[in-house]
């Protein structure tokens, strides 16, 4: 593969040092959120986010449900910004999560929010955007400048500061302690060589995306930046649903890449992935219990839920080169601006 000295390239490798001083700087205000969240025991969670903010909240839904036991809902921006529905939310926690703070949707859909009697937690990196200041807590991801349009560090920044809210909020001291040991772990994530899938897709017209769970959502994303940054058309499925239809688009070779935690769906997602396998696709996953299609190596880390957190870090690496392949700037990639503020 080619190497690249992009501004892509360049945060992916800072994405460890700056889930650092997430944790580091961000912990007061984690904390205090938290504080609110047990003080309020909200029966719901409802989140607001678009673009790859929005597969940080998916990630964020499958990491409430399975702790705290919470239903978690995502609730469109356009019903505040463009229907002007008021919404009855009491008794809930809405989770808004921008990097930008600043798309006049997101920020109505969070002051709408607080106006039906939600509490309000904006995850953003600008502490003083506009969706901050529409919020009761604010949690700042810490990432720093991030210039290239493909966001990344913003995106693995933003889950973290979710998934320690969750943790923090549950007393999970596990999870605590596995989120402690993230940036040691995303900085090998970072290294591992995927360039055998890479090379599969340096002419790849189109392919499929798979997860289940919390790694479901790191597929979605994936399927996001394939688009923006290699201009191949990608179609994220969960591994329960491709087989309900999908899977008859699916030809000898046709690439397929799927996600697989070390978590209870991981036998799930390899017997899928190896059934597609057995009907010609190219199919790659990130588990070393498949028998027909192709492990990809990966890092685990010290807890089922933060495991999909370093497979999307070699994810970004491997795509990044993906683009570079064919001739493609992934920092500026076609009809994309780095804050896109819709209403």
């Amino acid at each position: 593969m080619t190497t690249s000295q992009s501004l892509m390239r360049k945060e992916i490798r800072e994405i460890p040092d700056a889930v650092a001083r997430l944790l580091d700087k961000g912990g007061a205000a984690i904390r205090e959120a938290a504080k609110a969240a047990r003080s309020l025991d909200p029966s719901y969670i409802a989140t607001v986010a678009r673009g790859s903010s929005d597969h940080a909240c998916t990630y964020l839904k499958y990491v409430a449900e399975l702790t705290l036991g919470l239903p978690v809902a995502s609730i469109g921006p356009s019903v505040a910004s463009i229907y002007r529905a008021p919404l009855k939310l009491g008794g809930s926690l809405c989770l808004s999560v921008s990097q930008s703070g600043k798309s006049p949707d997101i920020v109505e859909l969070a002051r709408v929010a607080r106006a039906g009697g939600a509490l309000t937690v904006a995850v953003t990196n600008d502490a003083s955007s506009p969706l901050a200041a529409a919020s009761d807590q604010v949690l700042d991801i810490q990432a720093g400048p991030e210039l290239s349009v493909a966001a990344t560090k913003t995106f693995v920044t933003s889950a973290v500061a979710g998934l320690a809210l969750i943790a923090e909020w549950h007393g999970d001291a596990e999870l605590s302690a596995a989120i402690t040991n993230l940036p040691s772990q995303l900085d090998k994530a970072a290294r591992v060589d995927w360039s055998n899938l890479g090379g599969r897709l340096a002419h790849a017209a189109s392919l499929y995306t798979l997860g289940r769970g919390p790694s479901y959502a790191m597929s979605g994303e994936a399927a996001l930046k394939f688009k923006e940054t290699c201009q191949i058309h990608a179609e994220n499925y969960s591994s329960a649903e491709v087989l309900h239809g999908p899977v008859s688009i699916v030809s000898q070779n046709f690439p397929v890449l799927a996600f697989a935690a070390a978590d209870a769906a991981e036998d799930a997602v390899v017997e899928v992935a190896d059934a597609i396998a057995g009907k010609g696709a190219t199919v790659f996953v990130t588990s070393d219990r498949v028998t027909k299609a192709r492990q990809l190596p990966f890092v685990r880390t010290d807890h089922p839920l933060t495991d999909p957190l370093a497979l999307i870090v070699s994810f970004y690496a491997m795509v990044e080169e993906v683009a570079l392949a064919r001739g493609i700037d992934p920092d500026r990639p076609r009809h994309l601006n780095k804050v896109t503020e819709t209403v």
